[in-house]
């Protein structure tokens, strides 16, 4: 079997005035597969979580959601990972084994129910994570001066490294930059979360972490949890395109997280963290 691509051709017919009239044709479309994630420590097998993906970068989404649930929090403990030889045909690439070092911290299987997960949300109905602080999280350091003429920009320059939203119309994206613009790299998937687990995953497996320097920027909202997988990325400057919610900005400020949302046309709206921003703006 094949693996699965991050886009299908799939028929469409289309309707309306710019159609001239009903016309078939085919069109891409964002791929969707489950994805399960399975732990492998000292002889054992524990499944984790089956989310919902953009299939692609599955290794770097293995390693930021395993860093974000504080499972892992060094490179060095994953030992390896791999596509399930023993899963059917239809499946094999859509089961992850995960081998961890023996002092990861596997879930107690009493916990593993709230490792529900979907693309569009994350993980869902889970328990309330333990706190930021009890994972050995602090409040983040000064961190860079960020010029606002420059974070208003970020949406377009990540824009421009969106090759799947260009075909579909259809994922999210998550990027990393430095302090003066540059791309570092950026992902993309169908599930908000999973992009920037992606690209945090990424991050780990290159030795990168912690972001202290860095910039990242998402094309949507920014939630909780993605605040939260900041904090443990170490990222000191958010920027959304779209909304923040109130917890999102809770936890920004108490780990000092510059949070910037609303980031379009060149405006946009801090929430926490302003003293990081150089006003140049005109106007």
């Amino acid at each position: 079997m094949r693996r699965a691509a991050p886009t299908r051709q799939l028929p469409v017919r289309h309707y309306g005035p710019a159609a001239g009239r009903r016309r078939a044709a085919r069109d891409a479309v964002t791929g969707e597969e489950p994805l399960q994630l399975r732990l492998e420590q000292d002889g054992g097998d524990t499944p984790l979580v089956t989310t919902l993906r953009t299939p692609g970068a599955d290794f770097e989404l293995a390693a930021g959601f395993l860093l974000a649930e504080g499972i892992v929090w060094r490179r060095e403990q994953i030992l390896g990972l791999r596509y399930c030889r023993e899963a059917s045909a239809d499946e094999r690439f859509n089961v992850l084994r995960v081998r961890l070092a023996a002092d990861a911290r596997i879930p107690h299987p009493d916990h593993l129910h709230r490792f529900a997960a979907t693309a569009a949300c994350g993980v869902c109905g889970k328990g309330q994570l333990a706190s930021l602080a009890e994972r050995g999280c602090a409040p983040l350091d000064d961190g860079p001066s960020v010029p606002a003429s420059l974070l208003a920009s970020l949406p377009e320059r990540l824009r421009a490294h969106q090759p799947l939203f260009g075909r579909t119309g259809g994922l999210h994206a998550a990027g990393l930059f430095t302090p003066d613009g540059k791309l570092v790299a950026a992902r993309e998937d169908v599930g908000r979360h999973n992009a920037l687990d992606k690209l945090f995953g990424w991050a780990l497996l290159e030795g990168r972490l912690p972001l202290s320097g860095a910039l990242v920027c998402v094309s949507g909202r920014a939630g909780y949890e993605l605040l939260q997988k900041s904090v443990v990325a170490g990222v000191p400057v958010f920027a959304a395109v779209s909304a923040p919610s109130s917890m999102a900005v809770a936890v920004a400020r108490e780990f000092r997280l510059t949070l910037a949302a609303f980031v379009r046309e060149g405006r946009f709206g801090v929430y926490a963290g302003a003293e990081r921003i150089v006003d140049d703006l005109q106007g």
